[in-house]
């Protein structure tokens, strides 16, 4: 039963078809379209009236588009529900892309579906709260407590068909008038449509089903007839690869940084990649490249899944695989070798009951190392600088630079308080890597070695962009220059004819990408395969024998 107070509103709000479609179009793409428009604001299609005039425009035919949407949606039956679900939709999503300048795309949904409750949570503050709260919560509580009237169907459609008419004919008149200044402004932000809110939203959740249901979910095999063809040597192979998160090369003082970011990397042998690109701005999709043989440019999120990687070929060569988890998942590219993720309700000299700092990941390392049977390839992904909540990726002792921002609002934290806790999880990364050497270097009788590269980089209010997942397109480097560092022992250099000298130029000189990963393991671990891309292994220029192949028959 309605309560008195719904009762009484319902009594005092009663407004037609025509005015709910009219007043939902401009609430639509005036308030729930801020992002839009300050993205508009602060790259304008013209200067002083003639700007002004341009946006005007851009206003009114945004207001025309929303008004033939509705006209075309809005009936009876979904005239509440649908427009309720849109609004909550609309200043859900509205709160991000304007607090961070966030796109909402087909990858920005693959990592909302793939992201775990934790980090969910991350992002959900007070101002996100209030935002919802006033732009979508209380809009709807409107929608649902007033009458609407709909006239006779006779009548109603008539009405429609000329408000859509009328809708047309204003956009097709500010067309001569505004084409010259919009056709190129829309050349050169493309990227602007992504901000049109809800409509890109729900059109990419049709482009992200549609992906997942033209599938092929057999798998594919990559090279059924890899195998693993060693140097000649009785040395185990032991190799870590350490996934890092959100850690841009930037921050990085191997990088040239002012800020000792890497005291304990800087003492060791590594080589240091220095220009690194990434396959991508987000972590659901350059994990998956770094471990693919597919390429940034070949690379198809709904596939890979369905592909084999580099992983498998591994495990088919006959190494023990392994991978360890202590992000939001190795994104399917784990699924087929033994692998586990931390548990954040144990160990509580490392975990809060929500997120485990990366040090749980080197517990037990060292037994496994030390019980090793035969060769092996071990992943670690580490949660890294992951944000909004850096402050919560390392522990006290690692809090060195002053003032921290700790809290999830980084936004309305100081320049310098964001960058300072941002480069304490830099600061921790290299105590955790370091470490992992450290435990590597006790076993000098094994062939070992360890990688390190990050999955994408960081936004910290450059341009005020803030966190990643930018199209690649027009990401900036902050978002997509990585760091990459490789430590080899001793016994590895030999064994495996790596001159170091020549590595450590190539890698400082050299441009290198997350293209390059797959097959440069590939070839370090020995594995003969036809998917085997010499051109793109880092290691190949500089081995002094070529590697192993198949004798003629």
């Amino acid at each position: 039963m309605p309560t008195p107070l719904i009762s009484r509103l319902r009594g005092k709000m009663s407004v037609s078809s025509s005015s709910y479609i009219a007043l939902t179009s401009l609430y639509f793409s005036i308030v729930l379209n801020t992002a839009f428009w300050a993205y508009v604001l602060r790259n304008p299609p013209g200067a002083g009236i003639y700007g002004l005039l341009s946006i005007s425009g851009l206003a009114a035919a945004l207001s025309a588009g929303f008004l033939i949407i509705f006209n075309l949606i809005v009936w009876p039956r979904s005239a509440k529900p649908l427009v309720i679900a849109l609004t909550l939709i609309a200043a859900a999503l509205g709160y991000y892309m304007h607090a961070f300048n966030v796109f909402f795309d087909v990858d920005m949904l693959r990592n909302v579906m793939e992201t775990t409750m934790a980090e969910s949570m991350d992002v959900i503050n007070l101002n996100a709260i209030a935002w919802f709260t006033v732009l979508g919560v209380i809009p709807s509580i409107l929608i649902g407590t007033c009458e609407l009237k709909f006239r006779p169907l006779r009548k109603e459609l008539p009405a429609r068909g000329k408000a859509i008419l009328l809708a047309l004919l204003a956009i097709t008149a500010l067309v001569p008038i505004s084409y010259r200044t919009y056709a190129p402004w829309w050349r050169n932000h493309r990227e602007a449509r992504k901000l049109i809110n809800p409509v890109n939203s729900v059109y990419s959740a049709f482009r992200y089903a549609e992906a997942l249901h033209k599938t092929d979910n057999h798998l594919v095999a990559l090279d059924p007839k890899a195998e693993h063809l060693p140097y000649e040597d009785d040395h185990k192979t032991v190799f870590i690869v350490v996934v890092g998160e959100t850690a841009r090369a930037m921050n990085h003082s191997l990088n040239g940084y002012p800020r000792k970011t890497n005291p304990r990397l800087e003492e060791l042998q590594i080589l240091n990649f220095r220009d690194t690109t990434a396959g991508g701005t987000s972590t659901a999709v350059s994990v998956p490249i770094i471990f693919s043989s597919a390429g940034r440019k070949d690379f198809a999120a709904a596939k890979e899944p369905y592909r084999e990687n580099l992983l498998d070929l591994l495990k088919q060569g006959g190494y023990d695989v392994f991978w360890e988890e202590n992000d939001s998942g190795c994104k399917n590219v784990c699924t087929r070798v033994e692998n586990v993720t931390t548990n954040p309700r144990t160990h509580p000299e490392y975990c809060d009951g929500d997120y485990c700092y990366d040090e749980i990941l080197l517990e037990g390392l060292e037994e496994r190392l030390r019980n090793a049977k035969k060769d092996t390839f071990i992943v670690l992904h580490l949660i890294g600088s992951h944000g909004p909540a850096y402050y919560k990726r390392y522990p006290a002792q690692f809090a060195v630079f002053k003032p921290t921002c700790d809290t999830q609002d980084i936004q309305n934290c100081s320049k310098e308080a964001l960058v300072n806790t941002y480069d304490n999880t830099i600061l921790y990364t290299d105590h955790v890597l370091s470490r992992a050497i450290g435990i590597l270097k006790k076993f000098p009788e094994y062939e070992s070695g360890l990688l390190y590269v990050s999955d994408h980089g960081e936004s910290l209010g450059e341009k005020n962009l803030y966190l990643h997942s930018l199209p690649f397109a027009i990401a900036p480097e902050e978002q997509i220059k990585v760091p990459m560092y490789v430590w080899m022992s001793e016994t590895m250099k030999r064994e495996d004819h790596i001159d170091y000298g020549c590595m450590k130029e190539k890698a400082l000189k050299g441009r290198f990408s997350h293209d390059n990963i797959f097959h440069s393991l590939l070839g370090l671990m020995e594995i003969h395969s036809s998917v085997y891309n010499k051109d793109l292994d880092f290691f190949g220029t500089c081995r002094t024998m070529p590697l192993p192949d198949k004798l003629p028959g």
